[in-house]
């Protein structure tokens, strides 16, 4: 049986619902379209009856899409909807391969770009990783059963037990009798996508052996040290995404941290809308500023990273208009200057803000420095240098 709908898991599933929903084995997935439009058909888990019954879930992205469905139009497969997941289920629904791992064995090859990938049959789940290991995926067991998850704190909301990461190029099975794993693909090198640490993956997450508030909550701290903002009243943060490493600066820095906005937590990601116009006002229904936390103040702004800039030249605007003295953006990420192919929606590199601009020309775009806002001493924080430093040595620790 299959259920999915558009919207939010809570609008979709109903008590009723789940108690419909029989059997000793599930897969479920929550997406946002990278590739192939926000539609009904392209909702996961995607569903196929060809050669062999499949239900399978993909976070990441196919880069070779456009060739690989080509191909297969042209061995008459038909296919319901737009999306790159459905290529990788027609291919091993289609596959005439006696088991399911030796289908997968066959098509990985053949897969290009970021594939964490679920697989359900009649009688077993199957997952499976890019040789590169792009995007997350982990193994845990609850009881005496084992199940998969793209982000480990899914373990944590069922009470399973996180064992490990699946390795790069590795398939595991997880059967009535136990698990059994396949080492497919061995890639040239490890590739994990950087993003998750800096902020897509959820706080509560353990990625590459550590818990991710910590790895941010580190970078902060590398921040304060290298770029500090000598004279500063107080560290805020852009929230959500820059509350770890607010607290890692402030901490570090020995300054005093306190909430600079009231945050509307019911307005979705603003670098992942379609349209400017359309952030440019989600970002004014997100995030309130508070005149008496920031009036007067000498303030150091902490987030995790800048894409289009848009979300941060308004905050520094609304700073500004809330009676803020000075404003010192710290960004805990290097620049982002050429968009995300491997499931991160990040448009085209000429919107990025920090794409061909120097430090300076960015704090120009964003207001910085600007009509008695001076920048922080130094360059920002941001820099290729710095920064990128920075991160590799906290992940390689």
């Amino acid at each position: 049986m299959t259920v999915r709908d558009q919207g939010l898991v809570n609008q979709v599933f109903d008590e009723q619902k789940l108690r419909a929903l029989q059997g000793e084995m599930a897969i479920g997935h929550v997406r946002y379209s990278t590739t192939g439009a926000n539609s009904w058909e392209n909702s996961q888990p995607v569903w196929r009856a060809d050669e062999r019954e499949i239900a399978l879930g993909h976070n990441g992205n196919l880069t070779n899409a456009v060739e690989l469905h080509a191909s297969m139009r042209e061995h008459n497969v038909a296919f319901r909807s737009t999306s790159d997941s459905e290529i990788i289920a027609a291919l091993l629904s289609t596959h005439p391969a006696g088991t399911i791992e030796d289908a997968i064995a066959d098509v990985m090859p053949r897969l290009e770009g970021a594939f964490s990938t679920v697989v359900m049959t009649k009688d077993r789940v199957v997952a499976f990783r890019d040789p590169a290991g792009l995007r997350p995926l982990a193994l845990g067991m609850l009881g005496d059963r084992y199940c998969v998850a793209s982000e480990s704190c899914a373990f944590d909301i069922i009470g399973a037990q996180y064992l490990r990461e699946v390795e790069p190029g590795e398939c595991v099975s997880l059967t009535e009798k136990g698990l059994r794993t396949r080492q497919v693909m061995h890639g040239e090198r490890r590739a994990f996508c950087v993003f998750e640490h800096i902020y897509f993956a959820r706080p509560d997450s353990r990625l590459e052996g550590r818990v991710v508030h910590t790895s941010r909550s580190r970078m902060g701290e590398l921040l304060a040290r290298e770029a500090p903002v000598p004279g500063a009243d107080l560290v805020i943060a852009v929230p959500d995404s820059g509350n770890a490493a607010a607290r890692g600066f402030a901490r570090e820095s020995g300054l005093p941290q306190d909430d600079g906005f009231v945050k509307n937590r019911y307005v979705a990601r603003t670098f992942i809308q379609p349209g400017q116009e359309l952030r440019k006002h989600g970002l004014r229904l997100k995030f309130n500023p508070l005149p008496d936390v920031v009036a007067g103040k000498k303030l150091v702004v902490v987030d995790d990273s800048i894409v289009r800039g848009n979300t941060t030249r308004q905050i520094v605007q609304m700073l500004r208009d809330a009676g803020a003295l000075e404003v010192h953006m710290r960004i805990s990420a290097p620049p982002i200057r050429n968009p995300c192919h491997y499931g991160v929606d990040m448009s085209t590199r000429e919107e990025m803000i920090a794409h061909e601009r120097t430090e300076a020309e960015v704090a120009e775009e964003l207001g910085c420095g600007l009509a008695g806002l001076p920048l922080a001493r130094g360059r920002l924080p941001g820099d290729r240098g710095r920064a990128r430093d920075a991160l590799r040595r906290l992940l390689l620790r």
